[in-house]
């Protein structure tokens, strides 16, 4: 398990092409765009939304991941919250791996809840192209989201756009990503601090 902390900011459709190109400028390479398909679960009472958790399958191009996080705390753009990740063999969650893994007991007592009643809810499919950034010795992971969440309900497909940065510590300290955020803020005008995870956007889609 880690503790994910990151930075998200809704970045204006028509800001991509200049954020890609200044990530490209910063990182000294071009972006590597992976297409990412998620699932995202939970009961029909929506059981995990209720204990601040997400669940989700991830296609990537190496294969399935399942990713079980809570939701944590969100402040000017700032998430932070743990995630137990781990390959999976297909698009098929196996919860007793992630239950023997999840060391939070209320997380995974919520999970062991959902289990026998968990359903797709909706999908996020997006790219995701990502640069490796360098800054006061930490090693930031940039990425620019482009994509669509998409919800059945009541036979009719809903679906709301994914466009946004995220900005990931993989080391060092945390003041290097609001460095980093702070010094795209001044070259991307419209960027804002995003609050909203892209599972807490699948379920508003949901609700309508």
């Amino acid at each position: 398990m880690g503790m994910e902390r990151e930075i998200k900011l809704a970045l204006p459709p028509a800001q991509v092409q200049a954020a890609t190109q200044w990530f490209v400028a910063r990182a000294g390479a071009a972006g590597q765009p992976v297409k990412l398909v998620n699932i995202y679960f939970d009961t029909p009472q929506l059981t995990l939304a209720g204990s601040k958790s997400a669940l989700r399958l991830r296609q990537t191009p190496d294969g399935w991941l399942q990713t079980f996080k809570t939701v944590g705390k969100s402040s000017n753009g700032l998430h932070s919250r743990h995630e137990w990740e781990m390959p999976v063999a297909g698009e098929k969650l196996e919860i007793d791996a992630l239950l023997r893994e999840c060391d939070e007991p209320s997380a995974a007592n919520a999970l062991r809840q959902a289990a026998p009643e968990l359903i797709e809810l909706f999908r996020t499919n997006f790219t995701r192209t990502l640069w490796n950034i360098e800054l006061n010795g930490s090693e930031v992971e940039a990425a620019i989201d482009q994509g669509d969440v998409f919800a059945e309900v009541d036979r009719e497909t809903r679906r709301a756009p994914i466009s946004e940065v995220e900005l990931e510590l993989k080391s060092g300290d945390e003041a290097a990503l609001h460095a980093l955020a702070a010094e795209l803020g001044k070259q991307i005008a419209g960027l804002e601090p995003d609050n909203i995870s892209k599972a807490q956007r699948g379920y508003q889609l949901r609700a309508g």
